[in-house]
């Protein structure tokens, strides 16, 4: 069941990120995905690397212990939304989606935590999950606007 889900996961996560080159520019897309998977995977190594969590089924799992698909994928992804979303929002709105974007990665995990073998906690809450995913998709999100803002001009 947990390989169905995967695979289901890598297909909901390409299928937004070619939609979202209707909303955005190719450059937003970039800039938003690649500085969230950059940092994802960052973290993502220490947490796993540190044993706070365990990924028992993933892809390339003799070679990471890091979540591919949702460190360099579906994140990512959610960040490039997180920007389309935002792109005209003040400090108060961008920092209010990033919330809600971060509560419901928050609940999607505690889910799959406690019903499937995709993640397990071992010295981790879901309550480090939201925090950290909070502060990381709203660094990414000011930096995205900086950078994209400084290259338009």
């Amino acid at each position: 069941m947990e390989w169905l889900i995967l695979w289901l996961l890598v297909a909901i996560g390409v299928g937004l990120l070619l939609f979202s080159f209707r909303l955005l520019s190719l450059r937003e897309v970039s800039i938003s995905f690649l500085l969230n998977a950059y940092a994802a995977s960052f973290f993502g190594a220490i947490v796993a690397g540190a044993g706070l969590l365990e990924y028992p089924v993933r892809f390339f799992a003799a070679y990471t212990d890091n979540s591919v698909i949702f460190e360099y994928l579906l994140y990512p992804v959610v960040s490039v939304y997180v920007y389309a979303t935002s792109r005209r929002s003040g400090w108060l709105g961008v920092a209010a989606q990033c919330a809600g974007y971060a509560a419901v990665l928050t609940g999607v995990e505690v889910v799959f935590e406690r019903y499937t073998d995709l993640i397990e906690y071992h010295r981790w809450t879901w309550v480090y999950s939201f925090v950290t995913m909070f502060f990381l998709t709203l660094a990414v999100r000011l930096l995205a606007g900086r950078v994209v803002g400084k290259t338009e001009k």
